[in-house]
């Protein structure tokens, strides 16, 4: 047996592998082995030097100044016996599973190791220098993609045991890194890791809650982790977690503040680095400038001078958000891509994320522009028509939102209604319009109230200004719930283009719709200032709507000039508006209380021939009754309701009205809120009122507080 071309013979490879399955050296016996010319040349080095019949002396480890294993711990290069006695990774191997591939797992877990240490070198660096650039590039090269989550955890938890330069240095950083270096999901996912770590953290990082829920805000604002983080992380972490805070307090604290966004993006001061929210403002502002000027190199000139290539994007995004808002730029913003993308000023892959942003949050922006998605879907076969966007690498859309269908019955809620106000704008008749109302609307839904109103104020505006005058006064008389009326008005705004198309003056008379609610007391101030948060572009007919409705109201002697803006009508006698009636009526209260006849008050009540207006009756007597301590007009309403002449309905309302204004009459009667407990609850004894009814102020007229 002998050693041929370095090579062992069959039987040494036999007797090598039988001790290889028992591991004991000590069964392995001495191997005699002669030399041919070409071993020896190879073993002069060696300890062992084969003499002439003698056994060679075997030592379990090499003698020579080298490691003996395989290079790259790889197993069966030529002349070695690769990783079969080899054990020196680390990682034990399950003797359960045969198909274990322990150098599949051990390399994932040094490649792993390698990342980590990088990572940090690379988040040492970028504290150092505070150069973005840099750190984009470097983590563009940085092995394993798939371990970018680490990266996300590593610079956030390192910036949060530093100061606020370093902590809004990662911010930006993050930003910059997002959908060009890394990918959404692994945003997500590091953030997740944060969270689930936060009781961790806290050992070292005292102010770990506040810290932590202040970079979430952060994310959350500058676009790189949807609002949705954070319902969906307080549902999966355990009872007691740290993290559970963290969430609570990004939300409750931070996004929940007014004026949030700036607050937060401000929050640390910032570096010598731009924040992310100056950057969209100054391409905000070179995207209006273009479309005033129309003059696409210098607009190219802007996106180059960003000198963030890796934010272009966000260039992208801004754009075709503003050719969705606006369809006269659509052209210009198509132009001005094209040529960027064709002059390389963005980059496809830029361009490509771009148009997948806003797939992202189509159906947010479904709810302030009507049709987003198909005028996006529009843009992006026209962009892939012309060739400069590849429609192929798009991310599909998500489902689209399953529409309401709507029932048999909201369908005869509609045509009844329909036609019961073309009857009212014929009769004039508010006590048939109202009965018909309440017998089509029984179960007081604020659905089919919104609807009611925006299909009332419809018809009316298509119509001369009597019919307005009618809406107005009906509207009034109903005393429908504010909410209800404010999404009234939210319906007929979001349909506003297409009505605009038959009635182009949409906009002055959905103002004057507005601002005539406002002082009939139907809708409060306040109500009008959530009416408007709800237009966020100047640009649209609601902000267009609701800055008109203000300014009528701003104007000297707004009030009357906004009763008579459309002349009277709403009765049969010309110029009656509802300050006239609420004249009347305080004037029959004065007279009855200084000494007057119930049956020449009954008679005043009836000539007003508005039953639906009595709950002012009440309103007014239960003011003066607290106001003047004198329960005289007390008497009047107990036989108003005794001969039917004010109903349970009007009752409510009246009380309600009284309970809204607490605030107000508690300037004048100190002890209003005690007095009027006191009258309800004796207006519950006699009947008035439901045992449901609430006196606490601020209550609807339903007796339901808001």
């Amino acid at each position: 047996m002998e050693f041929r071309d370095g090579f062992l013979s069959e039987e040494h490879q036999e007797r090598v592998k039988m001790a290889t399955e028992s591991m004991d050296p000590v069964a392995v016996s001495p191997l005699k082995v002669t030399s041919s010319p070409k071993a020896s040349s190879k073993c002069n080095s060696s300890k062992f030097a084969a003499g002439k019949g003698n056994s060679v002396k075997h030592d379990k480890h090499s003698h020579s100044g080298r490691d003996g294993r395989p290079k790259k711990g790889g197993s069966g290069g030529k002349g070695t016996w690769g990783g079969l006695l080899d054990r020196d990774d680390g990682y034990d191997v399950d003797p359960n599973d045969p198909n274990y591939d322990s150098s599949e797992e051990s390399s994932r877990k040094i490649f792993f190791e390698e990342y980590k240490k990088k990572a940090i070198v690379i988040v040492e660096e970028y504290f150092a220098t505070d150069d973005v650039d840099f750190a984009v590039n470097e983590m563009r090269y940085l092995a394993n993609p798939g371990n970018h989550f680490y990266f996300v955890k590593k610079l956030v938890s390192m910036a949060m045991d530093r100061h606020d330069k370093e902590k809004e240095m990662a911010a930006v950083l993050l930003s910059a890194l997002y959908a060009d270096v890394i990918e959404p999901p692994d945003v997500y996912k590091g953030f997740v890791t944060l969270v689930e770590s936060a009781d961790d953290l806290s050992v070292d990082i005292p102010d770990t809650i506040d810290v932590l829920a202040l970079f979430i805000a952060r994310a959350v604002v500058d676009d790189i982790l949807p609002p949705a983080f954070l319902t969906k992380q307080i549902a999966v972490l355990p009872e007691g977690a740290k993290g559970i805070e963290v969430i609570k307090r990004a939300e409750k604290v931070y996004l929940s503040a007014h004026l949030h966004a700036e607050i937060i993006e401000r929050k640390w001061g910032g570096s010598k680095n731009r924040s992310v929210e100056d950057v969209k403002v100054k391409i905000n502002d070179f995207l209006i400038e273009y479309l005033t000027s129309g003059d696409m190199i210098e607009a190219c000139r802007c996106i180059k001078e960003l000198k963030l290539p890796f934010f272009h994007h966000e260039v992208v995004k801004l754009a075709l958000s503003i050719a969705m808002e606006k369809r006269v730029a659509e052209g210009p913003i198509l132009d001005l891509l094209k040529e960027a993308a064709e002059e390389g000023v963005i980059n496809s892959s830029q361009m490509t994320k771009g148009f997948e942003r806003l797939i992202d949050m189509i159906d947010d922006l479904s709810l302030d522009i009507i049709g987003a998605r198909d005028l996006l879907q529009s843009l992006i076969s026209k962009a892939a028509s012309e060739g400069w966007l590849c429609a192929s690498q798009l991310k599909p859309f998500s489902p689209r939102p399953k529409k309401a269908v709507e029932d048999d019955a909201t369908k005869i809620f509609k045509a009844q209604i329909t036609s019961s106000i073309k009857e009212y704008f014929l009769t004039g008749d508010i006590l048939e319009m109202v009965s018909s109302l309440e017998s089509e609307n029984n179960s007081n839904s604020p659905e089919l109230t919104a609807i009611f109103i925006k299909k009332l104020i419809t018809l009316a505006m298509d119509r001369k200004n009597r019919e307005k005058e009618m809406a107005s006064v009906l509207l009034t008389s109903l005393s429908f719930p504010p909410e209800d009326v404010v999404n009234g008005f939210l319906l007929l705004i979001e349909s506003a283009e297409d009505t605009a198309l038959d009635i182009p003056v949409i906009v002055e008379d959905l103002a004057m719709f507005l601002a005539r609610a406002v002082v009939d007391e139907v809708l409060a101030p306040q109500h009008l200032e959530e009416i408007g948060s709800q237009c966020v572009d100047p640009n649209t007919v609601g902000s267009k709507v609701h800055k008109m409705a203000q300014s009528l109201l701003q104007a000297r002697l707004a009030g009357e000039r906004i009763l008579r803006c459309w002349g009277g009508g709403g009765s049969s006698r010309p110029g009656w508006a509802l300050e006239d009636v609420k004249d009347k009526i305080t004037k029959l209260l004065e007279e009855y209380d200084s000494g007057g006849d119930v049956r020449e008050a009954f008679r005043c009540i009836k000539e007003l021939s508005m039953a639906f207006f009595h709950h002012e009756v009440v309103k007014k007597a239960l003011v003066m009754v607290m106001e003047n301590k004198n329960e005289r007009l007390w008497g009047l309403l107990s036989e108003c309701f005794s001969v039917g002449l004010i109903t349970t309905s009007q009752m409510t309302k009246g009380f309600g009205r009284v309970a809204e204004s607490m605030d107000d009459l508690v300037l004048d009667v100190p002890d209003v809120e005690a007095q009027f407990d006191h009258y309800v609850e004796r207006a519950k004894a006699k009947g008035w009122l439901d045992p449901s009814f609430s006196a606490t102020p601020g209550c609807a007229e339903n007796g339901v507080c808001s």
